[in-house]
């Protein structure tokens, strides 16, 4: 079991950022995706992986004006 954004997420074995942004169909233009408090930058969401008991937020950027 995972931590996304605080709410229980079931783990799988070989889960990266990417799969897990699918999984959870976060399309979001300008999302900034933390895992156990470290900034994955956006290059590195398909070979980060996300082990078993991870803390992971996802935080979707808004623009106004």
């Amino acid at each position: 079991m995972i931590k996304v954004n605080g709410r229980d997420f079931e783990w799988q074995e070989g889960l990266t950022v990417a799969k897990l942004l699918e999984k959870k169909r976060y399309t979001y233009p300008k999302i900034i995706v933390k895992v156990n408090e470290r900034l994955i930058n956006k290059q590195q969401y398909v070979s980060t992986v996300i082990y078993d008991g991870d803390d992971v937020k996802v935080i979707h950027l808004l623009a106004g004006g």
